[in-house]
């Protein structure tokens, strides 16, 4: 059954969604209150969906409107602040006539049926970034990414990192921060799917490919790195592919739930990219996964934003409305694996709000970690049909949760660890804040072990940037 009620209001995130995101920049950033922390020296990149309608129709799902990138700068001079389109050929294609052209995750392409053989999926660019040495990637898990400059955010075009051969290259990389490898997968599709696994260099360019089988259609969005392994959850939805190759259903609509086959874990070794296990265990979806790590006994533990069906689809769909009715509730869990024999040891609910986008500091990828950064639902139950209001820090060491609130219709961001460049012992977390009081969109600043208090910085940004997805920290070269 759809837990879901009547709307009684169009949210008041709903401006900053559905209006079109203007360009901006590069301009230095005015400071609201406090002041930028001297030890903040990098950038801060954001990517989500920008554009969600044209010549009055509007997009299927969230996931399809095209991506903008935002650029934060930090630097002894001060901070400055960029905002791109990413200029996908079909981004450019739509702008010039004014209309929709191409499929979507949630849309199909405009004109008769016979008419749509002939119009492709739209590489939205839209869902997260990878910052490389000398470029900025946008990613979108259905094609290749597409790079960007990283100081005015000027497309460049597709990239292929040197070995995808024109595959699929999802929207989270994990960066090994020991090495520095980056490694991450792609799922491709014929009368069963298969996981593409590639491991990159620094600099990002593919260095190995593996292959894994995969039963059936699969949608799988994330992964987790827990120190030798790979491990992928693939949940219990399936793609229909007849109805969507015949041009009679968009991606999202002919994916459906199944929970009698419940979830597939499978462990892949790092190093050589072949599978170490696969087992089943009950079924449950999941978008995001915090990190994972190797403990002392050999076995792995894990953390991810857990949902009991895939009603969060229906949500997602409902946010490019303005109108949002479904609840779906993920909270954060945690899993315990004995990984050679695929043996699930626990499994349980660490923190039952209403979370989302689980992060780590970068140094912690892959390795023990002590704290998890969540964006979560205030309170008030009917407010998780609504956008996330606050942050919060996870302390597993002493299973505490401490909170930013940001008060009525204010929309804060993923947040984002940013390690301090002259203290390695101390960060800050960076959100990217809509308020809708004011039709506003800032920067906020925290001392990552002080969220509850005020911001040590708050910077106005000149237009509104639309919630979006991910985002990334660059720090100083």
């Amino acid at each position: 059954m759809i837990n879901t009620i009547q709307p009684t209001k169009i949210g008041a995130w709903a401006k900053a969604v559905l209006r079109p995101a203007t360009e901006f920049g590069p301009l230095p950033l005015s400071i609201l209150s406090g002041a930028v922390p001297s030890g903040l020296r990098g950038s801060l990149y954001r990517n989500g969906p920008a554009l969600l309608e044209r010549g009055g129709q509007r997009v299927g799902h969230w996931f399809d409107g095209d991506g903008g990138i935002l650029g934060l700068h930090f630097t002894t001079a001060g901070a400055t602040g960029v905002y791109r389109y990413v200029q996908t050929a079909a981004y450019r294609a739509e702008t010039q006539v004014g209309t929709f052209k191409h499929s979507g995750y949630g849309m199909l392409p405009p004109g008769h049926w016979w008419e749509r053989f002939n119009k492709g999926l739209k590489n939205a660019a839209n869902t997260s970034v990878l910052a490389l040495p000398d470029k900025l990637l946008a990613l979108w898990e259905g094609g290749l990414p597409h790079a960007l400059t990283l100081d005015r955010l000027e497309t460049l075009g597709l990239d292929d990192l040197n070995g995808l051969d024109g595959a699929a290259y999802s929207a989270h990389p994990k960066r090994d921060p020991q090495t520095g490898d980056i490694f991450n997968f792609g799922v491709s599709f014929g009368r069963n799917g298969t996981l593409n696994l590639y491991r990159s260099d620094a600099s990002g360019k593919v260095k190995q490919h593996g292959k894994i089988p995969l039963q059936g259609l699969p949608l799988i969005h994330d992964w987790v790195l827990a120190g030798q392994y790979l491990i992928f959850c693939v949940p219990p939805v399936r793609l229909k592919a007849l109805p969507l190759l015949a041009k009679l259903k968009s991606y999202s609509d002919a994916l459906t739930w199944q929970p009698e086959k419940g979830t597939e874990i499978i462990v892949v070794d790092r190093t050589t990219l072949e599978v170490v296990s696969r087992t089943q265990a009950e079924p449950w979806y999941q978008w995001h996964f915090g990190n994972g790590s190797e403990l002392a006994d050999g076995t792995v533990a894990f953390n991810f934003v857990r949902y009991p069906d895939f009603q969060t689809n229906q949500f997602l769909k409902e946010v490019a409305t303005g109108q949002t009715q479904t609840l779906a509730k993920g909270t954060l869990w945690q899993l315990r694996l004995e990984p050679k024999a695929g043996i699930v040891l626990a499994l349980e609910e660490v923190v039952n709000r209403s979370c989302e986008f689980p992060t780590v500091q970068p140094r912690s990828v892959g390795q023990p970690s002590r704290y998890t950064y969540l964006s979560i639902h205030r309170q008030d139950v009917e407010l998780q049909r609504e956008l996330f209001g606050a942050i919060a820090r996870f302390d597993y060491q002493t299973a505490t949760l401490t909170e930013a609130d940001f008060g009525a219709n204010c929309y804060p961001s993923e947040p984002i660890y940013a390690p301090d460049a002259d203290d390695v012992d101390r960060g800050w977390v960076l959100t990217v804040v809509y308020d809708a009081n004011v039709d506003r969109s800032e920067a906020w600043i925290f001392d990552s072990d002080r969220l509850d208090d005020e911001p040590i910085c708050r910077l106005a940004l000149p237009e509104t940037v639309p919630p979006g997805f991910h985002g990334t920290w660059r720090g100083k070269a």
